[in-house]
């Protein structure tokens, strides 16, 4: 939990991660929705309605994740294949036969918007807070964040459960995004230099895809901090007691508690609108208590300097 910065003592390091979708960006419009949008472009589903969709779009994903695992990697297929089966099995429901094919475009079309930013939309506080990091990295002299971050160095990566998109579409945002992953053992350990002039606001992305674990399991967690070691290791020469860890996602169990049992400090960044009158007195992090377990919350991203490891 966090808890008030002490006078005196010397800065450390600090391994930033964060959760994707719901944390960082969200979809511009429900799925569905644009999904619905595009289809009929091309004459399909014309008439169907978008819960319609979102209930053929559940049954597609179930059907496709339970026979190809892990967006299909478990089994030799690309992430866009196996995508674009999900979307056949959306609206076979919708057309005249059951062996009428999909007009051409729709598949690419869909593959493309939710690749890119044209399908989702970054939360307002996401750009600011990297814009702030970024300029504590310059070491820009006498810029006044460098007094409010607690932190000397920061390194910021990754975790999410997602296929490989992920990097892609933060970097179509206008984030300068390493492509640094885990499981690839070159990104992972070369480039001594990493991050040494502040040029990279994400410098390594954790997918389950690649791992082969999907939050909570510890293992994704683990990826995580064994890149942060070496990165760390590369800048300063920090041994991996040398940082603190913090992950800050969305959800309370795959987020939040998974990190905590992983070894990491966490925050719920509250996306759905948690009373705001705990926020009280001017506290920008509030402790709340869910069954026998307490976690931070915040409810924007510019709180997160605010935040101290117990």
């Amino acid at each position: 939990m966090h808890k008030a910065a002490i006078k005196g003592v010397p800065k450390k390091n600090l391994l930033l991660a964060f959760d994707a979708f719901g944390t960082l960006f969200t979809p511009k419009r429900p799925v569905a929705a644009q999904y619905g949008e595009i289809a009929r472009k091309y004459k399909v589903a014309v008439g169907v309605s978008d819960d319609e969709i979102k209930n053929s779009f559940g049954n597609a994903f179930k059907e496709e994740s339970k026979e190809h695992p892990n967006y299909g990697k478990k089994v030799g297929m690309a992430a866009p294949e196996w995508w674009a089966r999900v979307i056949t099995k959306t609206f076979r429901p919708f057309l005249p036969a059951a062996d009428t094919p999909l007009p051409h475009g729709l598949v690419p079309d869909l593959l493309t918007r939710f690749s890119t930013s044209e399908g989702y939309a970054l939360y307002p506080d996401v750009l600011p807070l990297f814009s702030q990091l970024r300029e504590m990295k310059s070491r820009t002299t006498g810029h006044p964040d460098l007094q409010r971050w607690p932190w000397d160095r920061t390194i910021v990566g990754i975790i999410t459960n997602s296929d490989d998109r992920i990097p892609g579409i933060l970097s179509s945002f206008g984030l300068i995004v390493s492509p640094r992953r885990a499981g690839d053992a070159d990104l992972s350990t070369q480039n001594a230099d990493v991050d040494a002039a502040g040029e990279e606001d994400v410098s390594f992305v954790v997918l389950s895809y690649d791992v082969g674990a999907s939050k909570p399991d510890r293992a994704i967690f683990d990826a995580a901090k064994q890149i942060g070691t070496e990165l760390f290791a590369k800048v300063d020469g920090a041994e991996a007691e040398g940082f603190e860890m913090l992950y800050v996602g969305d959800e309370v169990e795959k987020d939040v508690l998974a990190a905590e049992d992983a070894g990491w400090g966490a925050l719920l960044v509250d996306r759905e609108g948690r009373p705001r009158e705990q926020f009280t007195d001017g506290r920008r992090i509030v402790t709340v208590a869910e069954g026998n377990r307490k976690f931070d919350v915040v409810h924007d991203l510019s709180a997160l300097g605010s935040w101290r490891f117990d």
